[in-house]
This record gives C-alpha cells, structure tokens and sequence, in this order.
C-alpha cells in the first residue's frame, strides 16, 4: 500500500470507531475525517467542500422540510384519529399500525413518520392495555423497511442514486426502488406482524388510567420546606406518605452531597432529596409530604398541572439540541420558558444532580410549562411528546392543497420531466409560501447533522476510490470469495453493509460501501446497480442495536427496551431480509448486464 492509502485507511479506521462509540457526534467526526484527507492530498483542495453541493444533500435537506410540511397539513391527525376507531386484537392493530408507517416512511423521512405515529400507537397500547414494548419496536422496524421502497424514502437510497448516477451517468428513479423494496418491506412486516413482536421480551406498563406507557423509574430532586410533614422525620417514616415505589438514592444538605443517606439521618427543611420513583409515587408524595420539586421554584402547588400549567412527557430525539447539554447549560427556565422536574433513563442509575446530568438521545423527561408554549417548545428542543394529545383534523382544502404539492413533485420526478432535488425544492418553497410551514420551521426540520455528515463524508467515499483504496478491498474480497458466484460475493456485500449500518450511520455506510461495491462490480464485468441496490438495503437494515438508526434510539426510552432486545427480533428478521432481497435483485436488477 502507498503512504495515501495507508493514511486512508487509519483515517477511516479511527473514524469508525469513533462512530461507534458516539463520544463525539458524528458530524464533528465526518469533518474531521474530511480535514485529515485534505491536507494529507488525497483531496485537492478546491474539491474539499463539493460535497455540500452534492445532489443527495440537497435531496436529503427538501424531503425533510417537505415531510414536516405534511405533517403541520393534518395528514397525520386524520390518520390517527381513524387508527383509534380501529378494533381487534394485537396482531390486527400491529399489521395497521405497521403498514402505516411503512406507507408514510415511503414518502417522507422514516424518523419522522414513526415520530408521527409514535403518540398514536402509545395511546393504542393504553386502550388495548398492552405494554408499549409490544408495538414500539415493531413500528420502528417498519419505517427503516418503508424507506427503502422509493428515492426519497431514506438517505441511502438517495446517495445510492447519486452514486449510480456517477458511475453510469443516471441515477435511479423515484420507484426504480420500489421492485425490490416493495418486496422485502411486505416479507418483513408480515414477519414481524406475525412472529417477530412474540420475540420482544415484554416490558410492562402501569394501567393506570391517566397514563398511556410506564416510565420504570424517573430521577428527580425535591426539596423540604419549613412547614413540610417531613422535617424532623427519619429515613423510613418517608414510607408514612406512599406506599412503596420510591428510593432515595441521595440527599443535598448546606450544598454537601451524601449519597446512600443513613436510615436514622433526621430530615431537616431546605434538603435536597434525589429519589428514584414514577410520576404517579412522586405526586402523591409531593402532595401529602409537602414537598416543592427543585425544577418548580416558580410555580409551587400542590398538585402538579393547572389550566395554565401542563406536565408532559416527552423523549429527547438523535438531533436534538439537548443531547450532550444538561438542563443547567441549556438553562431551560429562563431561555425556555419550561422546568425540568425528571429524567428517565433505560438500564442506567442516575447518581448525579439533575440539573448536571448530561442528556442522551432516547432519554424520557417530565417537563413543565405554559399550555399554550408547549408546542413550540418541544419542536425548538427537538423532543416528542408522549403524554395524550388532542388529534386536530387538517381542514380538507389545506390538506388537499398540500397532497397536490406533494403530489405533483412526485410526479415531475418520477416521470423525468425534473431532477429529483430540484422537483422537491421547488415543493418545499411551495409549502412555505403556502403557509404550511413557516420559514424558522422549515429550517429547523432539516437534520443538520445529516447534512454536514454526508456533505463530510462524500469527498472521503471518492478519496477511498480515486487513492486505490476501493481497488485495494476490492481484491482482498475477491481473493476471499475464491470461485464463490457472483450471487455469493452480492451476498456478503450485502451482509458487510447491514453489519456496518448496524454500528454506524446508515448515510455513512453507503457513503463507504458503494466505492467498493462499484468496483467489484467492475472487477468481476456485473451489473453496478445491483451491487448499489443491495447496498442500499443493508444500509436501511439496522435492525440489531438501539444505536443503528435513529428510529431504533426513539424507542428505547418510552418502550422500556434493553440494548440486547432489539437482536431478538431484528437478527432473524435480517436473515429473511438477506433471502428475499438477494432473490429479488437478481430478477429485478440482474447480476449479468
């Protein structure tokens, strides 16, 4: 290997690992991985940022304002107020919920229409009485195997099209995807309608009726006030005021923590408490102790939500502002206008204050704040409620005025009569000045992190293949295949792309995969858009870990879910997707051009 090559590939190595461990975020990575092949060379210079002018990113930023534009429409509203009149048992309400978020993953961004549906299916689980878990995950799956059937349903498919189009000189169609998709999409949610939910261990929910899913434990802090029951009481006589359901994991006294208080320690007022408990043990024991939540400093009452005042639970989203802040950084209260009062977090014991502890995407908080700001609140945060919403019905001329615009971008590029990124810009500055959705908004809904990842990550996807680096993995993989068939050799390209978009971004493993698929496929004289079309679903099969897909992280908190439940399903569901998708490439998308 030359000296360029050899600095490729560390780069791309440290670059991996560093998407894995997610210590940094991963478009900080991308652009330091793009900085590092500029300056050794392997990219000019001038060529350093093409990759923000790339069709994919541009296609990426449209479709997501596009999606949010439908979503403000009341497209969603009306969908979910007719899956609440739906009746049957679970497997009825699963394959509709499924299909549903397949069907919208088809045509606006998968993340956001499983965020679309995810209080819909919530509410679902409380009126069936079923734990959450037995729906979110499965729903969750279904938007990674809904994206895959067109061009703008997932980033990936979006690239692979970018790619083809440089290595054949046109891209693929806004349904060239749907043969194979399709397919694979209807194995998968039959699987999972029918065998796959069986095989995710259950977490169950409170049924109490005033909540839709259980929270197992949420850390908050409160503090005794002088006239508070609970001054001059000891430790156990906590047990005076609830039943059972709370831990003390801690107590702050004269800014001094102790962690693991004694059992004769004597409560006095202005101490601090941090419990481990649910919402419902927390108000009970807020209300008979006397207790003032730390996040409540402004509004102290007994009972925690009035008509000016609401409680809601919310889950923090991958591209949220709050992931890696804590509430005192983000300083909530006075730059939002809402209080903090609990966090929960799956398979982890919060010891810290709550104002210090660093959030993660997938955590569930309980907030506070004015009824008529939470809205925009949550869209600023970037967090999804989860509580009980009220479904508003879009006024049928707004919601047919947005199908059309939707409709008609579809169109223009299914048929050729525009590129694909400029039909959907064209319907983005429609909705905006239509009114859909308002210019601020429309700018927040782009996934920035997305953009700047794939803007990064393309120049370094064209270095593996202009250093020789693509060519080089390229013979090592046909040394190792040795007299395999071509189908075998589509096979572990196929797997090796599943297995990375596992660990890593779904963009990322196209960006870094279809070099090396296009140059095998040269190498061995096959078909290029087979190799890119099988790459283009194992990048959308992230099936095994919490951490593959943004869906998969959304989940995690309100369903109760562990890191090793999602393997459960999601291993023998990429089995049946490797089976059906290498049969279903080679009828549609021949090896043999």
């Amino acid at each position: 290997m030359s000296i360029g090559q050899y600095i490729l590939f560390t780069t791309l190595l440290v670059t991996l690992v560093l998407f894995i461990t997610g210590h940094w975020r991963y478009d900080i990575v991308a652009l330091l991985a793009l900085m590092v092949v500029t300056l050794a060379g392997l990219i000019p210079v001038e060529q350093a940022f093409a990759g923000f002018s790339n069709s994919a990113v541009i296609t990426v930023a449209a479709v997501l304002v596009v999606s949010r534009a439908l979503q403000n429409s009341g497209l969603v509203d009306l969908i979910g107020e007719q899956m609440l009149r739906l009746k049957g048992g679970v497997i009825v309400q699963l394959a509709a919920l499924t299909c549903i978020v397949a069907i919208l993953s088809a045509f606006i961004n998968n993340v956001g229409a499983l965020a679309l549906l995810l209080p819909v299916t919530l509410q679902v689980a409380h009126k069936k009485q079923i734990s959450a878990s037995v729906f979110l995950m499965p729903i969750a799956f279904a938007s990674l195997l809904g994206g895959m059937t067109t061009l703008i349903g997932t980033p990936p498919n979006i690239i692979a099209a970018a790619f083809r189009e440089q290595a054949v000189g046109e891209p693929f169609r806004m349904f060239d995807f749907a043969p194979v998709g399709v397919g694979i999409a209807i194995t998968g949610l039959l699987f999972i309608t029918l065998v796959g939910w069986r095989l995710i261990p259950s977490r169950r929910g409170r049924s109490s009726s005033d909540k839709l899913f259980e929270i197992e434990k949420y850390v908050t802090e409160v503090r005794i006030p002088e006239d508070s029951r609970l001054v001059g009481k000891r430790l156990p006589e906590i047990r005076d005021y609830v039943e059972n359901g709370v831990n003390i994991l801690g107590l702050v006294r004269e800014g001094q923590r102790q962690f693991a208080p004694d059992l004769q320690l004597i409560f006095r007022s202005d101490d601090i408490l941090i419990l481990e408990t649910d919402t419902e043990t927390l108000e009970r024991l807020v209300s008979k102790a006397g207790l003032e939540l730390v996040g409540d400093e402004e509004i102290i009452r007994a009972n925690l939500e009035t008509d000016e005042i609401t409680l809601l639970e919310a889950v923090i989203t991958s591209n949220s502002l709050m992931v890696g802040e804590t509430a005192f950084s983000l300083d909530l209260r006075k730059r939002y206008g809402v209080n903090l009062l609990a966090i929960s977090r799956q398979d982890q014991r919060l010891w810290t204050r709550l104002d210090r502890i660093r959030l993660q995407s997938g955590d569930v908080l309980l907030l506070q704040s004015h009824v008529g700001a939470v809205k925009g609140i949550l869209a600023t945060l970037g967090c999804l409620p989860l509580a009980r919403r009220e479904l508003r019905i879009g006024q049928p001329r707004r919601l047919i005025q947005s199908l059309s615009i939707f409709s008609a971008a579809l169109l223009m590029a299914a048929v050729g009569l525009v590129p694909v990124q400029i039909a959907f810009v064209i319907a983005a500055v429609m909705m905006i000045l239509a009114r859909f959705i308002s210019l601020p908004e429309a700018y927040a809904s782009i996934d920035w992190p997305i953009i700047i990842l794939l803007g990064a990550m393309i120049p370094v996807g064209e270095a593996l293949e202009t250093s020789g680096g693509a060519q080089l993995i390229t013979n090592s993989l046909l040394h190792i295949a040795g007299q395999m068939q071509p189908m075998g050799i589509l096979t572990i390209v196929l797997v090796a792309t599943m297995f990375l978009s596992d660990l890593v971004n779904n963009a990322a493993a196209v960006v870094l995969m279809a070099p090396i698929g296009i140059s095998v496929a040269h190498e061995l004289n096959l078909s290029t858009e087979s190799f890119l079309m099988a790459i283009a679903i194992g990048a959308s099969c992230a099936f095994l870990t919490p951490i593959g897909h943004q869906s998969n992280t959304l989940v995690m908190g309100p369903g109760g879910y562990k890191f090793g439940d999602y393997w459960r399903m999601g291993l023998l569901l990429e089995v049946i997707i490797v089976i059906a998708g290498i049969l279903l490439i080679q009828i549609f998308w021949p090896l043999k051009p």
